[in-house]
């Protein structure tokens, strides 16, 4: 592994210090490509038009069709934070809009992913007019094809990439959907599902729906639901381009203000965290997580409940039950990730070394593919990604789904995460094209992806997503690297800086700030039985560090990657550095 240091464009730099902006954080927003202190401003105005999302206006007059014959509307809604932000922001708005709307969510151990045939014939038991998918729904021809034979539409709401073959559905709003000309393709499900919205309030509008009569205090306020926007949109780890900075950042406002969902509010309190101080990391690192536990492990209504509840007390019993399950997820998955690390040990010696490659000279052990028969279906993509982040290569972790193909064999059903440099839905399509029968059906994005296959063809499936991630990555791409953003001058040492970083908005592809310096190692002792607490000297200044779960011991001086933050211990404030990596100086 080595430090790298990321460039910063100086004419960039320079205009930002022009606009008013922190010298720290001109030179970090320079790096990562903003030129203008405009496109910092989380102002709804700022946003793309609705009407560049294709077809956002052809849905938005079937859902005001579908009001206006007071038909029945169905949400069909992903089982993962996306999903249940999206299928909470469609029921409060739809609901709003004078709607009859339900929801609906797929069992992951028994029916998976998506609008499948047989959920739409459980969906028939509700009797709905009009079925809407949000997160989901691009690759589920069959099952929009059972739809139709059963005389009920379907309005396809999502962001993931499409097949060769698009579901014949009355209408479908997705920005990677071709054709759809939108300039921002990183939209999250519940991304889109707000677009739609945004689209569908014009459309009534246009109607003259929103008499005095009917609604006395005006129009419904859209904005109010982009906490859930941006919850979703941080929690899916799609990245932070412009406009989903704008979502975020109006998102963060609303939670700093207190005006954020009572479910909300009451998953950050249940973690200990004050909601007038959120940042961005209390999206992804505090309320999305404990939503998708509930997807992991049981059933996601227990985490859409908790977002479309306005009684705090029903919100806290909801958030508690949500803790509950985030702590037992958290206990799989230290079990599972156990006997990854010895099915993998060797390959980690690897990756700590130079990449290998085989004799044609392509990387070996480029794509890894673990399965374990008593591992946890719904925690199996949470192990891939921490077995990512070990190895530094894409990871598909399978378990057993309980089902049975149509020869009567057991299937596996495999979640994957990669890294820069393979778009890990490509390599997939790529492994079926070759091997038509092996996968049963996939889908997914560039750095994430899901699939479905027989378990006696796991070893097959192995060696072929090897040998496609070996030809589509190139060596370079397996030499891990820190990317950081250089040496933090003596004077920025402070909790101004540091509180400033917490309170900016970072995300994929947008990445917190990681500084890198040279210190003398002054001092270093365990805590928590897992982690070193460190005092480092420079230029005459001693600082508090930590390195979390780690114990080795540090020579006398060393170059550090570090983050800049608050730790606050009994009331009281002051800055210290996270380690992220060291090495010997």
């Amino acid at each position: 592994m080595s430090i790298v240091v990321r460039p910063v464009p100086e004419a960039a730099r320079i205009a930002l210090l022009r606009d008013g902006l922190h010298p720290v954080m001109a030179r970090l927003y320079a790096a990562r490509k903003v030129r203008s202190a405009d496109e910092l401003e989380a102002d709804p105005a700022r946003l793309i038009p609705p009407a560049e999302l294709a077809h956002v206006d052809d849905a938005a007059r079937l859902l005001a069709d579908a009001i206006a014959a007071g038909q029945r509307l169905l949400i069909v809604a992903d089982y993962d934070c996306d999903g249940a932000t999206a299928c909470a922001l469609g029921l409060r708005a739809l609901r709003a809009f004078g709607a009859t709307v339900d929801y609906l969510v797929p069992d992951r151990f028994t029916l998976g992913y998506g609008l499948s045939p047989e959920l739409v014939d459980l969906a028939a038991q509700l009797k709905p007019d009009l079925l809407i998918t949000v997160d989901n729904g691009i690759a589920s021809v069959e099952g929009v094809a059972r739809a139709n034979a059963l005389g009920i539409a379907t309005l396809i709401t999502d962001h993931h990439l499409p097949g060769a073959e698009l579901p014949a559905a009355a209408c479908i709003v997705n920005p990677n959907q071709p054709g759809c000309g939108f300039p921002s393709k990183n939209l999250a499900g519940v991304g889109v599902m707000f677009y739609v919205m945004l689209a569908l309030r014009a459309e009534l509008r246009r109607r003259g729906a929103f008499t005095p009569e009917r609604y006395p205090n005006g129009e419904p306020n859209l904005a109010a639901l982009t906490d859930l926007v941006a919850l979703g949109t941080v929690a899916d780890v799609v990245p932070l381009d412009a406009n989903n900075r704008i979502l975020v950042g109006h998102g963060l406002k609303r939670l700093r203000a207190g005006q954020a969902k009572a479910g909300m509010d009451a998953l950050m309190r249940i973690a200990g965290r004050e909601p007038r101080a959120a940042s961005a990391f209390d999206f992804g690192f505090i309320m999305g997580p404990r939503l998708n536990a509930a997807g992991r492990l049981t059933d996601m209504r227990t985490g859409i409940e908790c977002l479309i509840t306005d009684d705090p007390a029903r919100a806290a019993n909801l958030a508690q039950e949500l803790d509950k399950l985030n702590r037992e997820r958290r206990k799989i998955e230290a079990d599972m990730l156990l006997q990854a690390d010895a099915a993998t040990a060797s390959l980690l010696d690897a990756a700590e070394s130079v990449p290998l490659a085989d004799a044609e000279g392509a990387p070996a052990g480029a794509g890894v593919a673990l399965f374990h028969p008593d591992w946890h279906q719904g925690v199996v993509g949470i192990l891939a990604s921490r077995i990512k982040d070990r190895l530094h290569r894409p990871v598909i972790a399978f378990a057993r789904a309980g089902d049975a193909a149509a020869d009567g064999a057991g299937m596996l059903r495999g979640s994957g995460r990669s890294i820069a440099g393979l778009h890990l839905r490509d390599c997939l399509d790529l492994v079926s094209k070759r091997e038509p029968d092996l996968i049963v059906r996939f889908g997914g994005h560039a750095m994430a992806a899901g699939l479905t296959l027989r378990e006696a063809d796991y070893a097959r499936f192995a060696a072929a997503f090897e040998a496609a991630a070996g030809e589509l990555l190139a060596p370079a791409a397996l030499t891990r690297t820190v990317e950081t953003d250089g040496a933090l001058e003596s004077a920025y040492f402070s909790l101004e800086v540091a509180q400033m970083l917490e309170n900016a908005i970072w995300g994929q592809g947008f990445p917190p700030p990681v500084f890198c310096d040279t210190f003398a190692v002054e001092s270093q002792r365990i805590v928590g039985e897992k982690h070193t607490k460190l005092r480092l000297a420079k230029d005459g200044r001693r600082l508090e560090a930590i390195r979390f779960n780690a114990l080795d011991a540090l020579p006398a001086r060393v170059r550090v990657a570090f983050r800049l933050t608050v730790n606050e211990y009994n009331g009281m404030k002051s800055v210290q550095l996270n380690v992220e990596h060291v090495e010997a100086a």
